[in-house]
């Protein structure tokens, strides 16, 4: 990978604005991140990633004031790194006084520049030493009137745009209700309420994967019906998931068995849920287990 093929996104701002959460977003999304990575290893550590043969084609790193003495040499580090040929975007969050002195009081932590005196000393030393970085940033987010999920959320819009709703991976889990529900499930959908190919002997051997049985499953009316309804709701709520900071879903899809109906359903769903551009991952739990035994389903 040339240096130029390589993102790279230099988080740093000041204590308290959400440096962490903007880290893990882009954690989320694919980024390999390194946290409070002093900045004389910048360009070390910008090659190491372009030598990497694209293993690591995505990378940031949080650089503040938890560096000490290292950190008066972001701004040198940062030139450097444009001299070398990398492309670098900075990012920096802010907040107002009222608010950080807040979440320092809830976190009951002391100011690094003002350890041992007011909150307020340290924000307003903070602010004057961080001023040529905010000068110097792509991008600023003022994080005083966000939620920690709302400031996820617009760190993912800012970097990963042409991911668009795929900065969710969705699960779609297929299963058998003898066996037990999904542990991690997050939403269960019941379909043991369609007609049941196990009593077709022809259907009985196979699988929701095959052609017959989903002809089959949804070769009736309420089949159809159910599935217009079901992928209308999830075209709904998963964009409210996204909106709330989720990062991953994960839908179960259960008959008694799990190996026709809910198979079939499963498939559809991520079908679905693919052409909308989210991260896909399909599993049947429980296909495999009844096509030995040649049990109801």
């Amino acid at each position: 990978m040339n240096k130029q093929g390589l993102e790279l996104i230099v988080i740093t701002g000041l204590s308290g604005a959400g440096r962490t959460q903007a880290m893990q977003s882009l954690e989320d999304q694919g980024f390999f991140c390194v946290d409070n990575l002093p900045p004389t290893f910048l360009v070390k550590f910008a090659e190491l990633c372009a030598q990497s043969r694209g293993k690591v084609s995505k990378a940031a790193i949080v650089c503040d004031l938890r560096g000490g003495e290292f950190f008066s040499s972001l701004s040198e580090a940062l030139s450097n790194l444009e001299k070398e040929g990398f492309n670098i975007e900075v990012l920096f969050l802010d907040a107002s006084d009222e608010t950080l002195i807040r979440r320092y009081k809830e976190s009951r932590r002391r100011h690094p520049l003002s350890p041992r005196g007011r909150v307020l000393d340290g924000i307003q030393a903070e602010r004057q030493q961080l001023e040529e970085l905010r000068i110097r940033a792509d991008n600023i987010i003022d994080t005083s009137n966000l939620t920690a999920s709302q400031l996820r959320t617009k760190v993912a819009e800012l970097f990963c745009k042409s991911q668009g709703l795929g900065q969710m991976a969705v699960s779609v889990v297929s299963f058998g209700f003898k066996y037990g529900i999904p542990m991690d499930s997050d939403l269960i959908m019941d379909v043991r309420f369609l007609p049941n190919p196990f009593y077709v002997e022809s259907l009985r051997p196979l699988t929701g994967e095959h052609e017959l049985v989903r002809e089959y499953v949804f070769g009736n009316q309420m089949a159809q019906d159910f599935m217009e309804k079901y992928l209308d709701l999830l075209e709904y709520i998963l964009p409210k998931y996204i909106r709330e900071g989720k990062t991953h879903l994960v839908i179960g899809i259960g008959c008694t068995g799990g190996q026709h109906r809910s198979v079939a359903i499963a498939e559809r769903v991520g079908s679905f849920l693919k052409e909308h551009d989210y991260t896909i991952n399909i599993k049947h739990r429980d296909a495999a287990k009844n096509q030995k035994r040649g049990l109801a389903q």
